[in-house]
């Protein structure tokens, strides 16, 4: 079992982990090497596939405002939405996109290539969506990061490699970690661990997420003793396209809405404006709740998004992946509907954290889709996410300048034993239980949630569960399986004690929301004792 030394440790390849790791390797007062691990290959993340934009109050733009954006913010995060960490992260966004640009990112100018364009979405009451590429914005910003991640000395990159639990010492802090590459295992002794591995949308059976984004940051954590946060608010974007045959739901980013696309039920009818005054361009809680309403919870396709007023040009520039995806499946949007579905999109929840990363367990940190912040509240504003990303990335670094990363070795003999000796195999049909949770969730804890069916959902994923005979895995399938049983069932316990309806999370039979709003927080401890009062 091979052993390295890292200053710092950081699990995750999308825009955080990225941005992350760029900036400690400029800080001066961060000594040594970095690592940066990844279970695919570099760049594939969640963040990739992020379309609208990212949000920055520009000065230039007088019709904006910290103030407004802010507000903007709070009436998403339905009440649990942090002021401080709100405003902060405002105040930071005209640096990161100052910052992104020397980084090599370029944001899509106006006709005469003066100014930035910037568009509107939905909950948003001024345009302040920064986009690249038309509609391929994370993929814009990732791509010039990981080139300057390349291009970095100070960056070792471990691809295809698995993070399988985090190394504690007697006094509960993170010493390091264990990685699982090509059949082999290795330890990797470091000071400061920062999970940045996106979200967990793979839980469910209609997601936006690429198949990596399985919950393993969230698990990690929680099987270290981590506190989390917020974990039953899931955001389900209101339009998406759906693919059957790779069961990936492609994007059809707020912005089309912001541009003046609209909805309609089988009819042909415009709906949006029945439930909100804000219509089609209400929150992505209200607006995704709508469309459940419409086809009484069946996600057979019969409400359509309307583009055809949206001018073909300018919808093609605009939204050049958008347009080719719609097209390449036979639609003619100067006259054909878009057939779309909600998807699961985006984690509220996720590792208690401060906006410096910082956690409840020492020398272990957080970032991006993975962390809680408190700046997503019950309901994420459209594209708040890029720029959390980046402000929470540097102040993270900006953090870890002021600790002492000096690194403590502690001796793993059990560990190595663990990984060494294990001759107890699982004998799971991996890729049928993926299958089976991930539409037990979607049926029973997506987007209208109650009881009865959450207890049933919880049921069903503790017997997947008592299938691991072995924490020891024998493929990252096995593993990410295990870690995504772990987060549903997070998931499950959240919003079975939360009984009311707010933000992301709503259910039928406690549908009104209570007059003060409270964060929930969740240990695996709890997740043990609610299991064992279940099963008793």
């Amino acid at each position: 079992m091979k052993l390295y030394n890292y200053s710092t440790v950081i699990i995750g390849s999308g825009i955080s982990g990225l941005y992350t790791a760029l900036k400690i390797s400029e800080n001066p007062k961060i000594q040594g090497d970095i690592l940066l691990v990844t279970k695919s290959s570099i760049g594939e993340s969640n963040s990739r596939y992020a379309q609208g934009g990212i949000v920055a109050v520009l000065p230039t733009n007088t019709d904006d405002s910290i103030e407004l954006h802010v507000k903007d913010t709070l009436r998403s995060g339905a009440g649990l939405t942090s002021f401080e960490v709100a405003t902060e992260i405002s105040k930071s966004s005209a640096e990161a996109i100052d910052n992104l640009i020397q980084y090599g990112v370029k944001f899509d100018k106006d006709d005469d290539n003066k100014n930035f364009s910037i568009t509107l979405e939905g909950a948003h009451s001024a345009r302040r969506i920064l986009h690249s590429g038309g509609d391929a914005t994370g993929r814009g910003i990732e791509t010039a990061l990981v080139e300057r991640v390349k291009q970095n000395k100070k960056i070792k990159v471990f691809e295809n490699t698995f993070a399988t639990e985090l190394i504690k010492d007697n006094e509960n802090k993170i010493r390091g970690v264990v990685l699982f590459n090509n059949n082999e295992y290795s330890i990797v002794y470091s000071s400061a661990i920062v999970l940045a591995t996106g979200g967990l949308g793979q839980i469910f059976e209609y997601t936006t997420n690429p198949k990596i984004a399985t919950a393993d940051g969230i698990s990690l954590a929680l099987e270290a003793g981590a506190i989390l946060q917020n974990m039953e608010f899931i955001q389900f974007h209101p339009t998406s396209i759906s693919d059957e045959k790779s069961g990936h739901c492609f994007l059809i980013s707020e912005a089309v809405r912001g541009e003046g696309a609209k909805l309609r039920n089988k009819k042909g009818e415009l709906f949006a404006h029945k439930y909100d005054e804000r219509a089609d361009l209400a929150s992505r809680d209200i607006v995704t709740r709508a469309i459940f309403t419409e086809t009484n919870g069946n996600p057979s396709f019969n409400v359509f998004l309307d583009t055809t007023k949206i001018d073909y040009q300018k919808m093609k520039k605009r939204f050049p992946n958008i347009t080719k995806a719609c097209e390449e499946k036979g639609l003619d949007l100067t006259k054909d509907y878009i057939p779309i579905t909600p998807a699961a999109h985006y984690s509220m929840g996720g590792i208690k954290a401060a906006l410096s990363g910082v956690t409840s367990l020492e020398g272990l940190y957080t970032v991006g889709e993975t962390a809680c912040t408190g700046l997503h509240g019950a309901n994420r504003l459209a594209s708040n996410s890029l720029l959390e990303c980046v402000v929470g990335a540097h102040k993270l670094a900006e953090y870890l300048g002021t600790q002492d990363l000096t690194i403590k070795e502690i001796p793993v003999g059990d560990i190595i034993q663990k990984y060494t000796n294990n001759s107890i195999k699982n004998n799971i049909d991996v890729p049928t239980a993926k299958a089976a949770l991930k539409r037990i969730m979607w049926l029973k804890a997506g987007i209208c949630r109650n009881e009865k069916l959450m207890l049933e959902a919880l049921n069903d994923i503790i017997e997947m569960g008592s299938r691991f005979k072995s924490d020891i895995c024998s493929t990252i399938e096995e593993y990410e399986l295990k870690n995504m049983i772990l987060a549903s069932k997070a998931i499950l316990i959240s919003a079975l004690n939360r009984k009311e309806s707010r933000g992301g999370h709503y259910r039928s039979d406690y549908p009104e929301t209570l007059p003060d709003g409270e964060q929930s927080y969740l240990t695996q401890k709890d997740i043990f004792d609610y299991v064992k009062l279940l099963t008793a």
